[in-house]
């Protein structure tokens, strides 16, 4: 499969001190790269999702740091250090159940903190940053090569939301490693599920593989299961923001089809890095993000729920362990009992 000769997902514009990112919520219908000079902007970038997907808000958390390091004017160290971290904490606030993001500004600040003077600071943010976007790519060509063993020579697979990509610094989780078995000469057909209800599915995963060349059909989400019963679904692969010692964290819908996989003996896999592990805390301790009634209510300007009507809208959901046939990481795949597995996740991440 060729690569695009295409701008990264996320990037850090040197000559302009500014981050440069694709807006994922003009896709389809219009490409479109965009400038971030202020950690306000990149703050509602985040919270509108022109910038999602696990990976690449790890990238973009690390990435603010580093912008509210050199666009600060603060000479005093301590005081830089503070007014640096305010920002990273305005950041982190933004979607709390997807764990790169707070991971990628973590890991920044962490290392501002050994620099001796201002200037310094800043250097080590802005290539700290810079060095989080080039692992990530390294990092999903890895999984890619490691989960493409899963897959039989010929299959069709199920993947639900976006973890491709445009979900991280380019190639993605999931569907990097469909592209890997792609690219191992497996014949592979994709069903994408529509992601309601902003539609990551259609609107950025059709997007991204039929650019490929990927055979790819879109699907309702709620018709997954019906397709498994008549077995037209081999296997599921799906990312992941948050991996608890107990739990998946995905996109909402996720855990509906692990469930209908599980019952049609249908395996199901888990693509993410070792950065999406949360492996010191359990599903009943994670927020799950409730985003804006208005994106139930209506499609465009048009009024789907009457003004009376209470909604519940849950960004992600946690899917049991019980029900994950796999994690695919840039370490290896890590198979049951998680318990027993998860002991390399900690070694990966001090390797």
């Amino acid at each position: 499969m060729p690569e695009r000769e295409e701008p990264y997902t996320i990037a850090w514009d040197a000559e302009n001190e500014c981050i440069l990112y694709i807006d994922q919520t003009l896709l389809p219908g219009r490409y479109e790269q965009m400038r971030c000079a202020t950690v306000d902007d990149l703050a509602r970038a985040i919270g509108r999702l022109e910038i999602r997907g696990a990976p690449a808000l790890g990238i973009a958390g690390a990435m603010g740091v580093a912008l509210a390091a050199v666009r600060s004017t603060e000479t005093d160290l301590k005081r830089f250090l503070d007014e640096v971290g305010r920002a990273g904490d305005l950041l982190r606030s933004t979607r709390p159940t997807a764990v790169n993001l707070a991971w990628g500004i973590d890991r920044v600040q962490r290392k501002m903190t050994l620099a001796a003077s201002v200037a310094e600071a800043k250097t080590i943010a802005v290539a700290e940053a810079n060095a989080v976007a080039e692992e990530d790519e390294l990092t999903c060509r890895r999984l890619g090569g490691f989960g493409e063993e899963l897959f039989p020579e010929r299959c069709t697979v199920l993947t639900h939301c976006n973890a491709g990509a445009l979900a991280c610094r380019c190639r993605g989780t999931a569907l990097g490693v469909i592209r890997s078995a792609i690219d191992a000469g497996k014949s592979v057909r994709v069903i994408a599920c529509e992601t309601r209800p902003l539609n990551q599915g259609s609107r950025l995963t059709c997007w991204e593989l039929s650019r490929d060349g990927v055979d790819v059909t879109l699907i309702p989400d709620s018709s997954a299961a019906y397709l498994m019963r008549k077995g037209m679904i081999d296997l599921v692969v799906v990312g992941a923001d948050r991996i608890t010692k107990d739990a998946v964290f995905n996109k909402i819908g996720t855990y509906m089809h692990a469930v209908a996989a599980h019952h049609h003996k249908i395996p199901f896999y888990v693509a993410a890095p070792v950065s999406t592990f949360d492996l010191a805390r359990t599903e009943e301790e994670i927020t799950v993000e409730e985003r804006d009634r208005s994106e139930l209510a209506y499609c465009g300007d048009v009024q789907l729920v009457p003004d009376d009507v209470k909604v519940l809208n849950y960004a992600f959901d946690a899917t049991p362990l019980d029900l994950v046939d796999a994690i695919v990481t840039e370490i290896g795949v890590l198979r049951p009992p998680y318990a027993k597995s998860f002991r390399l996740v900690g070694k990966g991440r001090e390797a």
